[in-house]
């Protein structure tokens, strides 16, 4: 199967295009600069010079499917951004992959689009949640309203499935390397302790989940996808320190509503000052890490085939493997 890419040179669709390579998949990556050009087709993959907001279905080849991988993510700042690479830019591709004769298209969606403004505690969600496409939130709204398109666009001959993982780690994620950056310089806090449970995807869980949908799975539908062991925030918390042989013992808490609070100030003066950085609080990131949210995958489990195979344990010794070398 030949099978298009986006976000190919990215923490995700990088370990995918490996993937997909070594299953003997012939893969095509979006790549919008010089650096990606090579970051991809180092893994295997044949670059595409394009992006979500120039691609044209002229640079394409025959397709068999897309898995769509790339988005614009940050904790704050200006919402148009958002708007333009994660839905325009999924609606663009959308027509594109169709053109080229996709006969299946995969989304990478976010667990996180079915929280509230209100910070509402989420406990064994499935899918039938409601969905918040005028989030507060930049991030969760342009999602939302990508994934809508998404699933709007499946017909007959053209399957479309939206999957949607909670917070992805393994090793060079973002988050796993970001939160030992902040309790080792002093800077992180827990909101409430930490002590609610939390749902996580390593990222081969996610890409196992992302090939069962190439070949299954109801066209027109999301599923939730998630670790197969239950964790509290704090105790992940733990388990990524621990591998920077740090410590959580004597980190200190606030509460949701602070925390929200001081986020706003936060983004408030980002704005004022120009800020290009994420400031170290926001109300985004307040929201999806600082309250109950768990998930119900059984559908994925039952339409999709999909099994979790990749364990909390197997995924933090990834870590230490790559510590080590």
């Amino acid at each position: 199967m030949r099978i298009l890419v986006t976000g190919g040179s990215g923490f995700l669709g990088a370990r995918l295009i490996s993937k997909l390579k070594a299953d003997e998949y012939d893969v095509l990556a979006l790549a919008r600069s010089p650096s990606s050009v090579e970051r991809v087709r180092s893994l295997g993959a044949t670059p595409v010079s394009s992006d979500l907001e120039t691609l044209e279905a002229g640079q394409l080849p025959d397709l068999d499917g897309v898995i769509h991988t790339a988005a614009y993510f940050r904790f704050a700042g200006p919402r148009r951004p958002y708007f333009r690479v994660n839905t325009d830019g999924t609606k663009r591709l959308l027509e594109v992959a169709k053109r080229a004769g996709a006969k299946t298209f995969v989304h990478v969606s976010a667990a996180g689009i079915i929280m509230d403004d209100k910070g509402s505690k989420i406990r064994n969600a499935d899918e039938s949640a409601p969905t918040f496409p005028d989030s507060f939130s930049g991030y969760i709204a342009s999602k939302a309203r990508a994934e809508a398109a998404v699933l709007a666009a499946d017909h007959a001959e053209f399957r479309t499935i939206a999957i949607r993982p909670p917070g992805i780690w393994g090793p060079g994620d973002a988050f796993s390397k970001a939160i030992p950056e902040a309790i080792g310089s002093g800077q992180f806090r827990f909101i409430d302790r930490g002590d609610y449970p939390v749902a996580t995807c390593h990222v081969d869980n996610v890409i196992e989940a992302l090939q069962c949908a190439l070949v299954g799975g109801q066209g027109g539908r999301a599923y939730f996808i998630t670790d197969p062991e239950p964790t509290t925030f704090r105790d992940f918390v733990a388990m990524l320190a621990s591998v920077h042989g740090l410590s959580i013992e004597k980190i200190g808490s606030m509460s949701y509503r602070l925390a929200f609070t001081l986020g706003r100030i936060m983004e408030a003066g980002a704005a004022v000052t120009l800020s290009k950085k994420d400031p170290p609080l926001s109300r985004t990131l307040v929201r999806m890490i600082g309250r109950e949210f768990t998930l119900d995958d059984a559908a994925a489990r039952h339409s999709l085939s999909y099994a979790a195979r990749t364990s909390r344990s197997q995924g933090l010794a990834a870590f230490d493997e790559t510590a080590v070398a």
